[in-house]
């Protein structure tokens, strides 16, 4: 099992840090890393791919110091949000080069491949510099597939694409995440973190702020009430068996069912049913209406 590890480390520059006192683990899967502007994102995953020192600490790939340690990249595939190829060499040139720079032993197969796995056939013999922002995107993603890596690390890997070259991305990290593949990426869009990733880390001005699924993070937060949408065959009478109860903080009804806010995740779906049944209510539907990675998201960042 490939991962990455991060143990209490900090970057600076000067008199400003950028990242402070991190420790996370990065393990199989889709890891979203998420933070507002400015929050440290791209720093980390520039130590974690090798191209700047911790000032502090250590990034471990498998227990390997990755920092000045050139056998990683075997096992590394980066796509950095900025720019990263030369716009006179065709899409397929810059590929072949990367495999050639890998010391493949199959270079233009390897091309091939990654070439297609990102879908970028037709405009694979274009020169760079005539392609959309969308594209040079997926071209950066070949060069990161080119090896075959067990690791990868997307700093902002939809920036341009469209909605079709979004989902075919999206699709790909699926199936390679499936396969096994360690994948942190980095996004400002929270809709893409929520639809692609099983686990998130949290990073708030340069600070490890959370780490897990993103609903667990929401029942952990026990200082904000949960809100709930409710469907029943009588909204009415279940309204009033569970302002009777107590055991909400707030009930309204409205033209799609009940707005429940409760105190306790827990006991509150505990609960309900049996509210419920005793009120001979049939329940259609119960929703958590705010456990969603923006709802946690803002939540973190505003602490």
């Amino acid at each position: 099992m490939t991962e990455i590890r991060l143990r209490d480390v900090s970057r600076w520059y000067g008199n400003v840090v950028a990242v402070n006192g991190v420790t996370m683990t990065i393990g199989p899967g889709v890891t979203g890393l998420l933070g507002p502007n400015g929050a440290g994102k791209s720093t980390l995953i520039h130590m974690m791919g090798g191209f700047l020192s911790p000032s502090s600490g250590t990034v471990e790939l498998d227990d390997e110091p990755i920092w000045q340690n050139p056998r990683v990249y075997t096992r590394l595939g980066l796509v950095p949000e900025r720019e990263s190829a030369y716009d006179f060499l065709t899409g397929r040139q810059f590929i072949l080069a990367m495999a050639k720079l890998h010391r493949l032993a199959e270079p233009g197969r390897a091309a091939d491949r990654a070439i297609a796995q990102v879908e970028m056939e037709q405009a694979a013999d274009r020169a760079i510099g005539t392609y959309s922002k969308g594209m040079k995107q997926r071209i950066k993603m070949a060069s990161a597939l080119v090896h075959d890596p067990a690791v990868l690390l997307l700093d902002e890997p939809f920036n341009g694409m469209d909605p079709r070259q979004r989902l075919q991305l999206m699709d790909l990290i699926r199936r390679m995440a499936a396969e096994g593949r360690t994948i942190l990426f980095s996004s400002h869009i929270l809709e893409e973190v929520e639809r692609l990733a099983g686990h998130i880390e949290v990073i708030v001005a340069g600070r490890h702020a959370a780490s897990g699924d993103f609903r667990e993070i929401r029942r952990l937060m026990t200082d904000r009430p949960h809100r709930f949408r409710v469907r029943s065959g009588d909204d009415r009478a279940l309204a009033a068996a569970i302002i009777a109860d107590g055991s909400a903080t707030a009930v309204e009804l409205t033209p799609d069912g009940l707005a429940v806010q409760a105190a306790d995740f827990g006991r509150f779906t505990w609960l309900l049913p049996r509210l419920a049944r005793d009120a001979g209510v049939r329940l259609w539907e119960v929703v958590p209406a705010d456990e969603s990675l923006e709802s946690v998201f803002s939540y973190l960042v505003a602490r």
